[in-house]
This record gives C-alpha cells, structure tokens and sequence, in this order.
C-alpha cells in the first residue's frame, strides 16, 4: 500500500469505518497501480474533492472516492456525470458492476471486486480527455 502524502485526504480515510476505509483504500491502491501502467499517465496528483478523495491527472477525468450519502454498507467510486464515461461502463460491464445513475460504480461491503473490469475503467478516466471523442471511447 502506498504511503498517503496529504494529512487532509489521510484524515478523510481514517473518517470512515473500519470495513468501508479498507475497501476504499484498496480502490486507492487499484488507481495508483493503474495509473503507473499507463505511459501517458506521468502524474496523478491525490488530492481532495467536495470533501472526498479525488484522483487527477492532466489526461483524465477526476475520479473520486466515498460513500453513498443514504447507506453505510456501500461505497463508490464517482466520476463526472457529464462525460460519457458511466455510459461506457454500462455498456461493456451491465452485470458485472453496479451503477448509481450518470456518476458513480457502487460497491457492497460484501462483493468481491472485480478487478480487471475496475481496471479498465479507471485507466479510461485516467486518459478521457484523449478518448472523449472516440465512439465507446475507442474499445
């Protein structure tokens, strides 16, 4: 697990319960090692966001992480609902992941993460801003 730099986004994590603040850090960790693996990803800043850990990059869209304000069993992972990028993952991954509307992938405490799917998913935000255009963002 990587070291968190920013006493502000640490203080947000350790704000959450136990069992979510696992889960959360672990789609930390899923976006950083994503992140390296892409060439044209050089840096990710880790920041915060209306209150909630937010990933960005000069190529992507801002990802953030949280929970979903009316339960305390579930967290997300939130992108901007005014790309196409929700609509992509529905269309590729219906079944496989949960929705919550134009802006977030839904968790349980219970599910298994589906890692590969996630993967994809966050490597297409990490670089929207070149893909945007492209139909299905160019997969």
């Amino acid at each position: 697990m990587e070291k968190i730099d920013s006493m502000e986004v640490k203080k947000v994590f350790n704000s959450y319960p136990v069992d979510i603040r696992r889960k959360l850090l672990l789609l930390r960790q899923l976006i950083l090692d994503t992140a390296s693996e892409i060439e044209t990803v050089d840096d990710i800043e880790e920041t915060l966001k209306w209150g909630e850990v937010a990933y960005v990059t000069k190529t992507g869209s801002t990802i953030r992480l949280g929970t979903p304000k009316s339960t305390t069993d579930q967290y997300a992972m939130y992108f901007h609902c005014k790309t196409t990028l929700l609509d992509t993952f529905k269309e590729l991954y219906t079944g496989q992941l949960k929705f919550d509307g134009n802006r977030a992938i839904v968790f349980e405490l219970s599910d298994e993460l589906p890692v590969d799917s996630l993967k994809h998913c966050i490597s297409l935000s990490l670089i929207y801003h070149r893909i945007k255009h492209l139909p299905l963002l160019g997969v």
